[in-house]
């Protein structure tokens, strides 16, 4: 597998342990969270659904699929981060 598919593997990867890890606590916040986390879910499962087809066809595919799959990945992430911040502020 090249450097590209890797990283975004990687990113996956990392997503599902963060939204795993957040879903345990997600019910302790409040509605403004749950949709933030809804629309998370959704652009997660829409990633996945992008990235299987693509991941072995490298040599096929443009570098710009590689951004645009790189780019919704950070938005999940950075996503992940507020609903983190809130919880804990939540905790508080």
């Amino acid at each position: 597998m090249s450097e590209e598919p890797q990283r975004i593997e990687e990113l996956i990867t990392s997503l599902k342990q963060q939204r795993d890890e957040l879903s345990v606590k997600i019910h302790l916040t409040g509605m403004e969270m749950r949709e933030e986390w809804d629309r998370l879910d959704m652009k997660l499962s829409k990633l996945c659904s992008k990235y299987e087809p693509v991941k072995d066809a490298v040599g096929e595919t443009s570098g710009d699929v590689w951004q645009t799959l790189k780019q919704l990945g950070s938005e999940i992430g950075d996503g992940f981060k507020r609903i983190g911040k809130a919880i804990q502020s939540h905790d508080k």
